[in-house]
């Protein structure tokens, strides 16, 4: 009697096929997993000079009150920020060469702190503007109580990507079978289409569960 061999996991060729596609198509995963469960990266947000936390930080030096920027790190890192906060504070009003040098190291400790809590990297303040659009569009419908604004550039924003990759497939769905080369660019342009339907109708179908929020 033959014994079965033992069968090596392996990844099928639409798996990995999949997995490449989704290099191409994450902007756009990501932008509806933001719609669908309000969880967005924030890599370029948190550690800029417009992102919240510096919003806070500053908000916090002009008011003398630390409390403002607590919510941003753990409480075992409070015995770190709080005592810097108090010296930076202390400083206001003193020379403002010492007091800019000492509020920019309370500035990046911060930032830096708020990082740790999120498992990422600490690659310095980045400069005002530096945030990406769909960002400053998210905090802007907050302060303004308005999703709406917000949800109608999303949804313009995918459906021109779309589109897009639509009207490519529908030139090359003609002339597919004129050549292979012009074959090939049909199956490519196909693939890229129906993979980032079906990234964008698998974030759908998960729009009840749980994304951790990570950089």
């Amino acid at each position: 009697m033959r014994t079965k061999e033992p069968r090596l996991a392996t990844t099928s060729p639409k798996k990995l096929q999949n997995r490449k596609r989704l290099h191409s198509i994450f902007p756009i995963v990501l932008i509806l997993s933001f719609m669908m469960l309000g969880s967005f990266p924030v890599s370029a947000h948190c550690d800029s000079y417009d992102g919240p936390v510096m919003k806070d930080a500053v908000k916090a030096l002009e008011t003398n009150n630390v409390n403002l920027v607590l919510k941003w790190i753990t409480p075992e890192q409070e015995k770190e920020i709080i005592p810097l906060f108090n010296k930076t504070y202390a400083l206001k009003s003193g020379d403002k060469e010492v007091y800019a040098i000492v509020e920019k190291l309370f500035f990046e400790t911060l930032v830096r702190l708020h990082r740790e809590t999120e498992g990422a990297p600490y690659t310095g303040l980045k400069p005002a503007g530096s945030t990406k659009k769909i960002v400053q569009f998210s905090d802007q419908a907050i302060e303004d109580n308005d999703i709406d604004t917000l949800l109608g550039k999303l949804n313009a924003h995918i459906g021109t990507v779309i589109k897009e990759k639509y009207e490519k497939l529908a030139v090359l769905e003609k002339v597919k079978n004129e050549s292979p080369k012009q074959g090939r660019e049909f199956v490519e342009a196909y693939v890229d289409y129906t993979h980032t339907i079906e990234a964008i109708h698998d974030i759908v179908e998960q729009s009840g569960g749980h994304l951790a929020h990570k950089h």
